[in-house]
Formats: C-alpha cells, structure tokens, sequence
C-alpha cells in the first residue's frame, strides 16, 4: 500500500519515534496491543475532559492521554510494516480507535464546558468523515493518505484547546449574533473550518478519481 503524507510535521514526528522507541519494541509486542495501548491512553484522556467541568486542572490529563494516542498511532503502523505484521483487521481497528477518540473528546470538552454544544455539534462529524474519506482510499486506491491536517496537527490543536481551558477564567468572551465564544470556542471554529476545507477537498479528488478509474 502507498503511504502519502504531506505534512513535514508528521513526516518528522514519525521518523523520530520510530528512532527512539519503536526500533525498541519487543518482538512479541503486536501492533493490534499498540493501538489498544492508544485507545486506553485516549480513553483516559477523555474521562479527565469530562471531569474538568469540576476542576480544570484534569485538562492536564487530557493532554497526556492525547500523546498517548498519538505515539502509539504511529508506532502501531510502524510494527506492521517493519515486523510484516500488516492486516486488513489493524487497519479497520486504528482508523475505529481514531474516530471514536476524537468523537468522544469533543463530546466530553462541551459537557465539562470548555466550549459550547453548538461549536461541538460544528466540529464531531468532521473528523470521522476524514477518516472515512482516508478509508476509501485504502479500500478503493490503495493508498494511505494523510491529509494536510494529519494526526499529530489534530492532536496538537486539542492540546491547545486544552491548555487554552485550563488558563481561561471566564475574564472575556466576543458575542457574535447572540453567540457568545470563549476563546477555546474560537480556536475550534478556527480548526474546524481548516478541517472541513481539507476534508471537502479530499473527497473531491476521491470522487474524480474514481470516477476516472470507472471510465477505464
């Protein structure tokens, strides 16, 4: 399979994990242990969103468990390639990891009140339709492709977001049309546009190539 990643960000990030701790993985380690390994990381993360409505110093583990995530996302792909350990399975249960992560976490931040319901109900499908654009590729082209925005651009933006939480006390907010935004509601909306232009433009290009590909 074709793995296209245009981020330099990514492509850098992914280069030193694999120096520093994926070429010291135990053999015995499978990648499907990996992503579960995420998954839990992320898991955390998102129960220390939910509890920060009480004390937002919980955010703090909400970044933790977003590193987690993401060191083990690329290193799970990382232990297929190198060790032969590839499968149709790992694939489907990253990209699921991925999208129930992202979802809930999104979810949590607008109960615990770092942004609104309204800019969450903006933001939850965005993310699982780049992932479902990124398994079509898979499925009908072949290829592994990153967007522009990758993993580690989205779990760096909710890094923000979550820092962003912890520092804000409330002290301003813009109204826009009656809505009011706090300064975390502001970088979602700014992020969320970013994503939805390079999701939109990913399926674009799908569709006209597998349109050229059903001419053929």
């Amino acid at each position: 399979m074709k793995k296209i990643i245009p981020s330099r960000l990514e492509t850098g990030v992914q280069k030193f994990l694999y120096r520093t701790i994926g070429e010291r993985i135990p053999e015995h380690v499978t990648p499907n242990q990996i992503t579960l390994l995420g998954a839990l990381g992320g898991l955390v993360g998102i129960i220390c969103a939910a509890l920060s409505g009480w004390n937002r110093w919980f955010l703090a583990g909400t970044i933790c468990g977003l590193a987690c995530h993401l060191i083990c996302d690329d290193l799970d792909g990382y232990v297929a390639r190198t060790r032969n350990r590839s499968s149709k399975a790992g694939g489907y249960f990253d990209l699921l990891t991925d999208i129930l992560h992202i979802t809930y976490l999104i979810i949590a931040l607008a109960f615990a009140g770092v942004i609104h319901f309204q800019v969450a109900i903006f933001m939850v499908p965005v993310y699982a339709l780049l992932m479902f654009t990124a398994m079509n590729y898979i499925l009908h082209l072949d290829e592994f492709l990153f967007p522009r925005l990758g993993p580690i651009e989205t779990h760096l933006f909710f890094a923000v977001v979550c820092i962003i939480g912890i520092v804000y006390q409330g002290d301003w907010a813009i109204v826009f049309c009656g809505f009011v935004c706090n300064p975390a509601d502001i970088v979602v909306l700014v992020g969320g546009l970013l994503m939805y232009y390079e999701m939109i433009q990913l399926q674009i290009q799908l569709f006209q190539r597998l349109n050229q590909y059903d001419k053929k």
